[in-house]
Order: structure tokens, then C-alpha cells, then sequence
């Protein structure tokens, strides 16, 4: 049992009962003659049999005081989320209302639900698969419309669909191959090894469509980190702004308003980047200036891409040539800012772009970060693959595959081939969690939040 909606207040909340006493215990809060009907919406009362009554309760037989009134929707067993007996409480969305109803849940014998439980369960039994219960989390983190996209496509099966076809055309090579070994009175002896070379060739060939958008799967999936560096008063914050397209971070003309890292999330064209507004790098004797450099110098030593702020409207000093230096090993694009100020200077280098104030240019810029945060990736519109995990597994049984092919092709007694085909299946079988261990289980679903 948990609150399976956010915290904070809202509208709605929803509590969100599991098991076989689901039923039993939602009806005891309720205090109902009549047991609840089947997916069907009912309107009635929690009761607090424990509560001391406080500012006029309504009173209901035995005393008790009634918490809310809430909708509650009774799922049976196994047509329901987690394949168990499931109520839904959808209750007024006060946290103290919520607690309430989840105090009194747990005086009737619930316990509170540990973090990803209720996917967990839907899991093992068999509503979902791994790969579809990775979607789950990955669609509640989504932060861009691109990331949501595609992770309800995994949630749909679409991955899931793909690994059971090349893990069924493995199968049916091992099937052949053990029937060959098992049985050679039968005359399945001696598989023509051309016949079982092309097959995993095949097989491999889907392996490799589906690791060919891997990298922008992974892009798209944990997105990136962008760091604004360059000298006090040359736009930083302004382009920080208009890259979020609000009013995040201070802007004055007042050279060292920013001190501290300022961050905030930015939907680039599909990509989730974490944009770090830094302090002005220059040296100061002010302490708390100081600490601030230190921390702009530690942010794009670390970002996947730096992106270095220069006034176009002023001549070249030694602390822009030394940011130029210091920032020419990391990836990073150069914005030339300022230039309606009129240009004094010109760069010759690719990664400089230019962006007049005013957001004029802004759509070059975020056309210039996009492509060097993808290096060269091409970002589909929905990869099918996303998640580190399935990839290093598809991996591995590409590499078995790529041995069993080789002894194919050498015409290496039939073992040979069928121990790795036989590995290659095992990795496929891990990404949808058909081959998993308790350690792995308990790794994926401790990132979910309580709730879901």
C-alpha cells in the first residue's frame, strides 16, 4: 500500500492497495454493508475508527470518523496493474488527508509498499517484462516530449518484440543443433554448416540495426550536461534565459551578478540538458567571487559540453585567450556575442557561432549545441533502444554470435556453436528478464519512487 500520486497538494491523490487483503482492507475503511463491485466506481467514506473526534466529525456506526470521501475502484485479480487483487482510492489531494487514509490503511493490516513494489509484482507476474517495467520509470522521468515517446514505445512492447524475434531464430538453430547431436540415427547429422552460418548472420544483422541508434537511445535517455562559461558581463545568463525560455537567472549590467552555479533543465530539439549558468571567470580577490570561478572552472571541466561566452563587441584580452585555452581540450562551441554592439573580432575556428542579443540567433545556437552533443549521432525520431543495460547485454550476445559464426564458417564440431548460441541466448533472455537474479531486480527497481 502507498500514495501513488506526488507529493504536494492537488486535486486528486491516490492511494493504491496490492495483495490479497486489498479488498478486504479497503472495505473495512470504508465501512461498507456492500462489498465492492469490479472495476466499478464507487463514492463513499474512509473511517478512522482510531481518531479522536475533532471539530464536528461526521459519525458513522461505532464511532468512527470519516477522514474524506473518496472514489474507490476495486480491480480483481489478475486484470490489474500488478496482477493481484488491487483497490484505487482517489481521495482529495491533501498530504494530511493522504497519511490519514494511509494510517488507517495500516491499522487495518497493510503495510506500506517498498520503492518500484507494485511494477515489481507486476513483473513477476508476468503483466510486464523487464524491459517494459524499465519503461515505467523511464516515462515518469521523462522530461522531454522525445524522452516520453519513447519510452511508452518500450512500454508498448515494441523492444520487447524485436529481442523475441532474434531470440527466437537463435532458438531455432539451437533446436536444429541439438537434435543433430541428440539424435543422428534420425538423420538431422551433419547441419550443413552454410545453412547455420547465414542463420546467425541474420540474426546478427537485427542485433546490429538495433545497436546502430544506441548512442542517440542514449542520448535521448540520460541526456546531457551543457556548461556557460566566459568572462563577467559578456551575456552568460542572457543566453542561459533564452535557452530555458524564462527568466531563471539574474541579469544586470552589473559585471559578477552570478556567484553561484545556477542549473536548470532545457528540452534542446528532443535532448534533456542540464544547462549550468556559471559565475564570471576572472581573476578577483573577493572571496566569495573567488569561490564562485572555482566552481565555474570545476563545472566545464566536468560537462559534456562547454560552451564559451565571448563579448564580439570588445577587443580580445588575455583572460579570453586563457578561457580559449584552457576550454580547447573539451568539447565545446563558441558564442560570439554581442555583434549588434558591432564586430571587432572574428574567429575562424568551426565552433564558433553567433548570437546577437535579444534571442536573435538563438536557433543557431541551439542548432550548433544540438549536433555537438550528438557528434554525429542521428537521433530517430523514437530509437528503440535506450537503456545502458540492454545495450551491453545486446552486446555480448552479438559477440557470441560473432563466435558461433566463426565456427560455423571453420566447420567446428557442432558443440562449439551451440555453447555460444546457447550464451547469446542467455543475454537475450536477460534483457526482458526472463534469465535475472534478485541482486539485478533489486538494483533496477530501487530507482522507482514509492507509489509505482
Amino acid at each position: 500500500m502507498a500514495i501513488a500520486t506526488p507529493p504536494g497538494r492537488g486535486g486528486i491523490g491516490v492511494v493504491r492497495l496490492s495483495g490479497g487483503e486489498a479488498r478486504r482492507i479497503a472495505e473495512q475503511l470504508t465501512g461498507r454493508a456492500q462489498a465492492l463491485v469490479p472495476r466499478h466506481a464507487t463514492l463513499t467514506r474512509i473511517l478512522d475508527r482510531e481518531a479522536s473526534p475533532i471539530a464536528s466529525p461526521v459519525e458513522q456506526s461505532g464511532g468512527a470518523t470519516a477522514v474524506d470521501l473518496v472514489i474507490a475502484t476495486f480491480f480483481p485479480a489478475p486484470h490489474s496493474y500488478t496482477g493481484e487483487d488491487v483497490v484505487e482510492l482517489s481521495a482529495h489531494g491533501s498530504p494530511i488527508v493522504l497519511q490519514a487514509i494511509v494510517r488507517c490503511a495500516v491499522a487495518a493490516g497493510a503495510r506500506l509498499a517498498e520503492p518500484g513494489e507494485f511494477t515489481l509484482r507486476a513483473f513477476l507476474h508476468e503483466r510486464i517484462d523487464l524491459v517494459q517495467a524499465e519503461a515505467v520509470a523511464d516515462l515518469i522521468d521523462a522530461v522531454t516530449p522525445l524522452q516520453a515517446r519513447v519510452a511508452f514505445d518500450q512500454l508498448e512492447g515494441t523492444l520487447t518484440w524485436r529481442i523475441a524475434a532474434i531470440d527466437r531464430r537463435v532458438f531455432d538453430l539451437v533446436a536444429e543443433l541439438e537434435a543433430s547431436i541428440d539424435f543422428p540415427e534420425e538423420g538431422y547429422h551433419f547441419i550443413d554448416p552454410g545453412h547455420v552460418e547465414r542463420a546467425i548472420r541474420e540474426a546478427r544483422s537485427e542485433i546490429t540495426m538495433l545497436l546502430s541508434g544506441a548512442g542517440g537511445g542514449r542520448l535521448i535517455r540520460e541526456g546531457r550536461q551543457v556548461a556557460i562559461v566566459g568572462k563577467p558581463n559578456v551575456g552568460k545568463s542572457t543566453l542561459f534565459n533564452a535557452l530555458l525560455g524564462a527568466d531563471r537567472a539574474i541579469v544586470t549590467a552589473v559585471p559578477g551578478t552570478t556567484r553561484d552555479l545556477v542549473t536548470d533543465t532545457a528540452d534542446l530539439d528532443g535532448i534533456p540538458v542540464t544547462l549550468i549558468d556559471t559565475a564570471g571567470i576572472r581573476e578577483t580577490v573577493d572571496e566569495v567571487e573567488h569561490e564562485g570561478v572555482a566552481r565555474a572552472r570545476r563545472a566545464f571541466e566536468v560537462a559534456d559540453l562547454v560552451v564559451v561566452v565571448l563579448d564580439a563587441s570588445r577587443a580580445l584580452d588575455d583572460e579570453d585567450r586563457a578561457l580559449l585555452g584552457a576550454t580547447a581540450a573539451v568539447r565545446r562551441a563558441i558564442v560570439a556575442n554581442k555583434i549588434d554592439l558591432g564586430r571587432v573580432w572574428h574567429l575562424t575556428e568551426t565552433d564558433c557561432v553567433t548570437a546577437l542579443t535579444k534571442g536573435i540567433g538563438l536557433a543557431d545556437v541551439r542548432t550548433v549545441l544540438r549536433d555537438r552533443l550528438a557528434s554525429g549521432e542521428v537521433l530517430r525520431d523514437a530509437p528503440a533502444i535506450t537503456n545502458a543495460r540492454h545495450i551491453e547485454l545486446l552486446r555480448g550476445a552479438d559477440e557470441s554470435l560473432a563466435r558461433a559464426e566463426s565456427a560455423a564458417r571453420e566447420a567446428a564440431p557442432e558443440e562449439f556453436v551451440l555453447a555460444d548460441l546457447q550464451g547469446a541466448r542467455e543475454a537475450l533472455e536477460e534483457i526482458t528478464g526472463q534469465r535475472t537474479s534478485e541482486d539485478l531486480l533489486a538494483s533496477i527497481f530501487d530507482r522507482f519512487c514509492i507509489g509505482k
